[in-house]
């Protein structure tokens, strides 16, 4: 296939070239972070909690608006409720890597900081997780509560 030296040239350049290309291509996407602007419509209440809703498989034709979102939160366990309209979509598979909810393992470490610092490790936001988790509406003590019902699961 290959007979003469151009050719050979052309393969071995292609051949450093093309992978090289790929690799950069791939590092530029991974590095290239998230834009999370507090202020965009992609992070309005609602447009969060329909993301959730694909992210556990369970989206539907209705879109979400935010009065069926503040209302879900304002149930008689606001921790549960909050840890499952915002706070599963990340924790429940470890994405981006959130702790997994239950795994005693990745939770040991964090749990003898103490819970102030977990709940202001959420309220403020850590690594990949925005502040308040995502749910900008969230009380302090909402958020509270869903730390301490992720807490819960471990036992």
């Amino acid at each position: 296939m290959i007979s003469t030296p151009k050719q050979l040239v052309i393969v071995v350049l292609l051949a450093f070239a093309v992978p090289l290309t790929v690799i950069l291509l791939v590092v530029q996407f991974i590095t290239s972070g998230i834009n999370a602007d507090p202020n965009s419509s992609a992070m309005s209440d609602a447009a969060i909690a329909e993301r959730m809703q694909v992210l556990n498989g369970n989206a539907s034709t209705q879109s979400v608006n935010k009065a069926a979102s503040d209302s879900a939160i304002a149930v008689a366990d606001p921790g549960e409720s909050l840890y499952n309209t915002v706070c599963q979509a990340c924790h429940a598979a470890g994405i981006a890597g959130a702790p997994k909810t239950g795994d005693q393992t990745v939770w040991g470490a964090r749990l003898e900081l103490g819970n102030d610092v977990l709940y202001q490790s959420v309220i403020k936001g850590k690594n990949l997780m925005p502040a308040r988790g995502g749910a900008t509406n969230a009380s302090d003590d909402d958020i509270k509560a869903a730390v301490d019902f992720m807490l819960s699961t471990l036992q």
